[in-house]
């Protein structure tokens, strides 16, 4: 079983430890011991709550999409240039870059510092672990 420390349960979700620990007293999450007696979150609940989280945030109501990729997060940057326009999102601890044309980035007004959800649609994905742990 994947446990993971307050500090790595806090960068995973794009919080701060001091919300991991709030969300343990409100019993929001629970939390055990390790072996060397650090307190730890279990992976399986801590997804069922990043799972929580994401739909919260992206539940609009605006409609219905097939992607199911959505990251919430603030506009960073929008720089347009000629044809085409750059959009960067920082959703929690990852950093979404769009390319559009200019006219959409014009139609969308964004701005620094705006609320904007990244909805990603690809055929290929590829999933990486970084574990400690060795699996046979």
């Amino acid at each position: 079983m994947t446990h993971f420390r307050i500090a790595e349960a806090a960068g995973l979700l794009g919080v701060s430890d001091d919300t991991v620990r709030r969300w343990i007293r409100d019993r929001v999450l629970t939390v055990s011991k390790d072996d060397s007696g650090k307190q730890v979150v279990d992976g399986s609940e801590l997804a069922a709550h990043a799972q929580w989280l994401a739909h919260a945030a992206t539940d609009d109501g605006d409609g219905r999409s097939s992607a199911r990729n959505r990251f919430v997060g603030l506009v960073t940057k929008v720089e347009i240039e000629g044809l085409m326009a750059q959009v960067e999102l920082q959703c929690g601890p990852f950093r979404v870059v769009s390319l559009m044309s200019s006219e959409a980035a014009r139609e969308l007004r964004l701005q620094v510092g705006d609320r904007g959800v990244a909805v990603v649609k690809a055929t290929t994905v590829i999933i990486e672990t970084h574990s400690k742990e060795t699996h046979p």
